[in-house]
């Protein structure tokens, strides 16, 4: 191609830049060490001398030498490369959400860092983008002038899929699924601003947002090379793509989510939050914790560490104190921090949970809105977490279990109001928890649930759930350690139904004593007659089938250990909480912050 034929090849995409614009590359990578160099090179080599442009790798937590692979090519482009590095592993959405927020361009491609699109169509994107007038640009291996070389089984699954997106969504397009995509910034974040969905179907739900908002969507052709890789074609993929579908089909069109969402601005003048982490002493789960501070992509926050006694937790790039409290209950350190904390906004975070690097950034923005005095997020259990604790994670995280209260341990829940948080993952406003001076101190556990109480109701304030302020937070494991943990919960949890029925006199919180009852008192009725023996052992038999399959995995000892974890928690749970409820006050000693000694070091 001469010279003057390759800037016209470009002339679209100066028209769409303007004077001022920029092309912002995102390159989303996860164990990609032999090609993310090559490829960053190759699209730097494309762009170079053609049109503004910035390349963004972002490593999705790699476990191999990817980020090292970036890091040299960095040092070679330092204007042209600028990289983000993700803790763990959360999903390519939450990838590229992470460069977006790094970005700087008037435009964005989303492209996939293995480079299977050729990145010789970016100007053809930008052709459609200007002759369309759109403001989303998508590859499609449906379009007419697109060459593909994509196995067959691939392409089945494709064609599946999309004739499942045109029933449900009504998008105008051919493909959804394409790692190729031009967007003007504002319509990205627009919808940026609105997705839940961290996996494999944010294609979709991204496109969905902006759709409904009414920004244009053309296609594109691309130039495919499968090759011989794997993909992500698995059945535990394929499950959570059409759950996660789904779920985007429920939130645009029967709750109407999206178009009713509420968006925060981020304050003028950054807030500075105070991190108070309550725990009995120094340990691997609080190394952790620090680490993860360490890497917040929010720079305008102090942490304040709350032991028994002084010992040094080692140095961080954040300012720290140490504060030695005695042996007190969680409750008391934490009115301690509230006194020490210096920040308008205080997170309150346990030291056996890790925050993901945009944790801050996420909660404070909501700080903007007045009638705000928390914010709260999911505590979602690590993936490093062994079997046993896993199967405790899966419990909680299960529907029979927590019910309309999931939000608590998954991350995919919707934006929403709610009045109860754990302390785990929470932030509030510091005038706002000055004014009922902090945290009551005659309960352990539910401190967090009158706290919450006392924000919601008492001072007329609200608190956020946001399904990105993720931390997560290491689980006790079955059956012992996670037996008591619920039963010390369900205990206070009956005794706070007439205490502070508010929050905690719920029909979800006594279904599992009712279950309970029902076993106890209807044993010795069943045997009166044939017909009641029947329906109380067919009931007891549709219970277990009804739970066995609420706790399906395809790992069967993981199976049958949350199908039995779930069984144990509804009975634990159901006693104790007729206990609280039967009990006159809660005991007033409480016994040592127990969770250094049940769980096992990372």
């Amino acid at each position: 191609m001469t010279i003057e034929n390759d800037k016209k090849v470009w002339e679209s995409a100066k028209s769409c830049l303007g004077s001022s614009g920029r092309l912002s590359v995102i390159l989303p990578a996860y164990g990609l060490e032999t090609v993310i160099a090559h490829n960053i090179e190759t699209v730097c080599d494309l762009l170079r001398g053609q049109i503004p442009f910035e390349i963004i790798p972002v490593d999705d937590g790699s476990t191999d030498a990817t980020a090292e692979a970036i890091r040299t090519e960095t040092d070679r482009h330092p204007d042209e490369v600028r990289p983000v590095f993700v803790k763990v592993n959360a999903g390519k959405g939450n990838a590229l959400r992470r460069g977006f927020a790094a970005s700087r361009g008037s435009h964005i491609l989303l492209l996939d860092g293995d480079l299977d699109l050729s990145p010789a169509k970016i100007s053809a994107f930008f052709d459609v983008m200007h002759q369309e007038k759109a403001a989303i640009v998508i590859g499609s291996k449906r379009h007419r002038d697109s060459v593909i070389d994509y196995p067959w089984h691939r392409r089945l699954a494709s064609g599946v899929y999309f004739a499942i997106v045109r029933l449900l969504v009504g998008l105008p397009i051919t493909d959804t699924q394409v790692g190729m995509k031009l967007f003007t910034r504002e319509a990205l974040q627009w919808s940026f601003d609105r997705m839940l969905v961290k996996a494999f179907a944010f294609d979709l739900e991204i496109l969905s947002i902006a759709h409904a908002k009414g920004f244009k969507v053309a296609e594109a052709p691309i130039q495919m090379n499968f090759g011989q890789k794997l993909g992500c074609l698995s059945w535990k993929n394929v499950k959570q793509v059409m759950k996660d579908t789904l779920a985007i089909f429920y939130r645009l069109r029967v709750l109407r989510y999206y178009e009713s969402v509420e968006v925060a601005p981020m304050s003028a003048k950054p807030m500075k939050v105070s991190v108070v982490i309550a725990c009995p002493a120094p340990s691997p789960y609080l190394t952790e914790c620090l680490n993860a501070l360490a890497h917040q992509t929010y720079p305008h926050f102090e942490v304040l560490v709350l032991p028994d006694v002084a010992e040094s937790v080692g140095d961080y790039p954040f300012s720290l104190q140490v504060i030695p409290t005695g042996k007190t209950r969680p409750a008391e350190k934490r009115n301690v921090g509230i006194q020490r904390a210096t920040g308008e906004i205080i997170a309150f975070l346990d030291d056996d949970a890790y925050p993901v690097a945009n944790w801050l950034e996420h909660a404070v923005k909501y700080f903007t809105l007045p009638d705000v005095g928390g914010v709260g997020g999911p505590g979602v259990t690590p993936p490093n977490d062994p079997f046993m604790a896993q199967a405790g994670g899966r419990v909680y995280a299960n529907i029979l279990v927590s019910g309309n209260f999931r939000y608590r341990y998954v991350g995919d829940r919707v934006r929403s109001n709610v009045d109860d948080v754990p302390s785990c993952n929470l932030f509030v406003r510091k005038s706002v928890v000055e004014a009922f001076n902090g945290y009551r101190t005659d309960f352990w556990p539910g401190e967090d649930t009158i706290l919450c109480t006392d924000i919601v109701f008492g001072q007329k304030k609200r608190i956020i759930y946001d399904p990105w302020a993720v931390v997560y937070h290491h689980r006790r494991p079955l059956f012992g350690p996670h037996l008591r943990q619920i039963g010390r919960y369900a205990l206070h949890r009956g005794h706070f139904a007439k205490r502070f029925p508010e929050t905690s006199f719920r029909i979800s919180y006594l279904l599992p004593s009712l279950f309970v009852l029902g076993i106890v008192l209807g044993l010795p009725v069943a045997f009166l007659h044939p017909w009641l023996f029947c329906a109380y052992f067919g009931g007891l038999a549709g219970y277990g089938l009804v739970t066995l399959v609420a706790t399906f995995s395809l790992s069967p000892a993981l199976w049958v250990m949350t199908w039995l974890g779930v069984i144990a928690t509804h009975l634990v749970y159901g006693t104790r909480f007729l206990m609280g409820l039967l009990a006159r006050r809660m005991p007033c000693e409480v016994e040592r912050f127990d969770h250094p000694a049940e769980e096992p070091s990372v």
